[in-house]
Parts: structure tokens; sequence; C-alpha cells
């Protein structure tokens, strides 16, 4: 997407015009609701928090600055949603936040079957990690933003998100080390 149509949506949408708000939200709906999953691993929970982050990015178009991307800015508010969530679930539990496997298509091969079994246990050793180093991770290697975009949306230094990623990645090294053998 081009900045400049971007920034128009924007412009548009501030002064009122719904159509064009909903484009962004369109465009960013998707990518939203799986960073919101890949925090909660609800579905229920990341379509909140995802409808709770347009609603908030909706209200406070106005003091948007533009000085990072529409993109950025929102999954910056989806991430701090995502994180004051797991915040909520651990007070209310002493315990971790249960771990949903997640279905994954079935085609009926073998193949297919240890795809969806190898995933399952990533998503497993991605969740026993510290909640920012795998907010790190899932912005870094699995949304495919820059080390400088991850340190906007959390707010803080890019030498903190290569600490963080280079800790969280070699945690799942040695959680997932098992897979080699098998």
């Amino acid at each position: 997407m081009a900045a400049a149509d971007e920034a128009e949506l924007i412009q548009q949408a501030r002064q009122g015009n719904h159509g064009a708000y909903r484009v962004l939200v369109e465009r960013h709906m998707r990518k939203a609701y799986n960073l919101a999953f890949s925090f909660v691993n609800d579905h229920a929970g990341a379509e909140d928090i995802t409808q709770d982050a347009f609603v908030r990015a909706f209200r406070a178009l106005p003091s948007f600055r533009e000085e990072a991307g529409f993109g950025t800015w929102l999954y910056r508010i989806v991430t701090n949603l995502s994180l004051n969530t797991l915040k909520q679930r651990r007070a209310l539990s002493d315990r971790e936040v249960a771990m949903e496997s997640i279905p994954s298509p079935h085609d009926g091969t073998e193949e297919s079957a240890r795809r969806g079994e190898i995933q399952a246990h990533v998503e497993r050793a991605l969740h026993e990690l510290p909640t920012l180093q795998r907010a790190v991770v899932i912005l870094r290697h699995f949304d495919g933003l820059s080390t400088r975009q991850v340190s906007e949306i959390l707010g803080c230094s890019e030498g903190t998100v290569k600490t963080h990623l280079f800790r969280g990645l070699k945690k799942l090294r040695e959680k997932l080390a098992y897979l080699k053998t098998e």
C-alpha cells in the first residue's frame, strides 16, 4: 500500500469519513488479529483485542502524528492491549495461561500431520517465553517487522529488542531441540 494512499485515507477518516477508516481497518485487520492471537492464543480474546484496538485507534486518530506508519501505530496498540490482557489473566490465576493447540489444516497426509504437530510444539514453546521475549520474537520473526519497528511498537530501544530477540530465540532453540532427534 502506498504511503500517500494511506495518508489520504487517514486524512479522510479524521474528517469523519467512516468509509475511509473502514478501508484502513480492512487493510490491517488480519495482521492485527494474528498479532493479538499470537499473544493470547485465544480466538475470542484476539477478536476482542483487535476490535478494541481499532476503536481506540479511531478515537485517537486526531492525535496520530504520522511519525510512524498507521500499521506500526496500530500494532503498538494491539501489542499493549495484548500484554494488558495477559497481565489480567495472570492476576486472576496463579498458573500460566493454558495453551490451546492451533488446529492445523489436515489434508490426510503424514507430512501435513507432522507439520501440524511441529506447529503445536513451536506455539507451546513460544508461550513459555517471558512476555517481552515472546513479543519481540513474534513481531520480528513471525510478523516480519524490522528491529526499528519493533522498538517503536514496544517503546524500547533497538538494543533492547536485539537482546530480547537473541535470548528468546536461544530459549526457543533449547526448548525445541528435542524435535531434531524425532
